[in-house]
């Protein structure tokens, strides 16, 4: 009878009342389900270890109650909703599927209930790096091309917030992570069909939470399952393509492919300095429309290569949903980066400092790294199960010095003494000073040269040693500037100081 009651549920307006349901975890996601189930009449325990005060009095506010994993099995729930952090493999989850119990994402509950204002459309977005920046100027796009649109989803706002939105939207552009692709379009039966979708790029990330590559990709490509209108990938990445190619989609989409070279016929690119589209356009294979140029790329501060790319991404998800050229050249215009996303904070003797804290993994800092020519690197920290030393390789040409962060230093000092033996190398050790940025920058200071970059981008996760990598960036910026008023104050006093010989 569950099952039955389960395949029911696909709108706001079924009949939700009474179902018990178990969400795990009270964070953003976890305490918008909790919210949106408690407001369908759903029977709902929320299970978390920590719940901050505000968010306790918010549960108590709505109806929901709090437990412990000790409380799951005598709630007897019919639906499990897991939130993106849980691991799949964690006891809960196991006992769920023990029990035959089914476990949905917050993502899968948003579409079944995205009709309680108006059903908008989903432009679906993930990759290993570049889904937030893609995600907003997608956005952006849509709403220069005036259509009423929201960024969603891993980018901060839950999807499920976003349903709920009583202003009601056309487009949500649906940023996804692969935690959440891992629980969403597991059949047929349950997929969501997106407007259009899009994988930017894949490479090693979380391998630790999937549990190796091959499940990761898998989890990328759900992305495609159900598209309607555009499948978009890399020209650059192969396995984009492949994804697309091993996608079920709805007959009738299109693959759509972006690149930074002179794009052929469905594809998008750069042609002498212009943003080219000979995909959305009647005549594909004789001409194409300018989207916009270099100059407008670099002032909107997204000049480099893989930012050039991400606008590319983007331009193809607006487009596909009929946005004109004009359109996408103003939503590049009005467009500004998210903080410690290459952001330059700073300036010490001659040498510029760029906070790239959002350069969690190898595959971001490899885009950072590739943007200068002469780098001081500050990296290390919380790395998921993959490897430092192809990036290390890869780029020991153009490093003056690496500051190297984290608890666990040995993987990332190996992978330098492997690779990079005569470099200058620094590390900043757990525990033998209170502020690690501070360290990080004075010793990055103390190494780089005039017309140097310090380069704050990890490769690494940052909940070793700060809350999240917004924290971390933050602290770089701060450490910073009192680094940079330090060293103006000792030239002031260098000024100031007696010349010449001592008066007799």
């Amino acid at each position: 009878m569950t099952a039955a009651r389960l395949d029911g549920l696909r709108s706001w307006h079924a009949d939700w009342s009474g179902l018990r349901v178990a969400v795990l975890g009270a964070g953003v996601s976890g305490f918008a389900a909790a919210d949106t189930l408690a407001e369908l009449g759903a029977a709902v325990l929320v299970i978390a270890d920590t719940v901050t005060d505000e968010r306790a009095a918010m549960l108590e506010v709505i109806g929901a109650r709090r437990g412990t994993d000790a409380d799951l099995a005598p709630f007897d729930p019919e639906l499990v909703v897991v939130s993106p952090g849980f691991r799949h493999d964690d006891p809960m989850l196991v006992w769920a599927a023990s029990e035959d119990v089914a476990v949905w994402g917050d993502v899968e509950l948003a579409w079944r209930v995205r009709d309680k204002v108006a059903p908008a459309e989903w432009i679906c977005i993930t990759g290993t790096n570049g889904k937030t920046t893609t995600t907003r100027l997608t956005a952006t796009m849509l709403v220069a091309g005036g259509v009423r649109a929201a960024p969603c989803g891993n980018i901060g706002v839950p999807v499920l917030d976003a349903v709920r939105d009583p202003a009601g939207f056309e487009v949500l552009v649906v940023e996804l992570s692969s935690f959440q692709l891992h629980w969403l379009n597991r059949t047929p039966e349950d997929a969501i069909t997106p407007y259009s979708s899009v994988v930017l790029n894949v490479a090693d990330d979380h391998l630790d939470w999937h549990g190796g590559p091959v499940a990761y990709r898998a989890a990328k490509g759900r992305i495609h399952t159900g598209t309607r209108v555009a499948c978009v990938y890399n020209l650059a990445d192969p396995v984009t393509r492949e994804l697309v190619e091993e996608a079920e989609v709805t007959e009738g989409a299109r693959a759509i492919g972006f690149g930074l070279g002179v794009p052929g016929p469905s594809d998008l690119g750069i042609v002498d300095g212009i943003l080219a589209d000979r995909a959305f356009l009647d005549d594909r294979r004789n001409s194409a429309l300018e989207l916009g140029t270099l100059d407008d790329l670099a002032a909107s501060g997204l000049a480099a290569p893989h930012l050039a790319a991400d606008v590319l991404a983007a331009a193809a998800l607006a487009r596909s949903y009929g946005v004109t050229p004009e359109a996408v050249r103003a939503g590049i215009r009005a467009f500004r980066l998210d903080d410690h996303r290459i952001q330059p904070v700073g300036e010490i003797g001659g040498a510029v400092f760029v906070d790239d804290s959002k350069a969690t993994n190898p595959h971001a800092a490899d885009a950072s790294l590739s943007a200068y020519r002469d780098v001081v690197w500050i990296v290390g920290g919380l790395l998921k199960g993959v490897d430092l030393s192809p990036l290390v390789e890869r780029h020991a040409g153009r490093l003056r010095a690496a500051v190297v962060i984290g608890v666990d230093r040995s993987d990332v000092v190996a992978a330098f003494a492997r690779h990079a033996p005569g470099l200058p190398l620094f590390e900043v050790v757990h525990g033998e000073t209170d502020d690690v940025m501070a360290e990080a920058v004075r010793l990055a200071a103390a190494a780089a040269r005039e017309g140097d970059v310090v380069l704050l981008a990890p490769a690494a996760a940052s909940m070793d040693q700060f809350r999240d990598y917004a924290e971390r960036g933050a602290r770089f910026a701060g450490a910073v500037r009192d680094h940079a008023g330090a060293a103006e104050h000792q030239e002031d006093a260098d000024d100031d100081a007696p010349t010449g010989p001592p008066a007799d």
